[in-house]
């Protein structure tokens, strides 16, 4: 029998290392936005940055890891649709507009 639960945090250093973090990816997206504007990569970037700090916001503030296996899927499934969009936006931008306007 497996008696092991995962429990909630009650310390305050790893919300602190995770907000210090989702600064740091802040501010770093802001330069790589300027140094590298325009180049066609810079869309997937920006996607993964952006699903990083999704899944640091989902795993440290919400403590989706004690959760209901259902709502940590529907998380992570929420988590995962915004840089999908932005990555499929980017390289399919004119067909995903044609499609939508029909």
């Amino acid at each position: 029998m497996n008696t092991t639960e995962k429990t909630l945090s009650t310390s305050l250093a790893p919300l602190t290392y995770a907000w210090l973090g989702l600064l740091v990816l802040t501010i770093t997206s802001l330069y790589l936005g300027q140094w590298f504007h325009g180049t066609p990569w810079l869309q997937l970037l920006v996607a993964a940055i952006i699903w990083v700090k999704g899944m640091l916001v989902a795993r440290r503030f919400i403590e989706v890891e004690v959760t209901h296996p259902f709502i940590r899927r529907v998380v992570y499934v929420f988590v995962s649709v915004t840089p999908l969009a932005l990555a499929m936006t980017a390289y399919f931008g004119t067909q995903l507009a044609h499609w939508a306007s029909r």
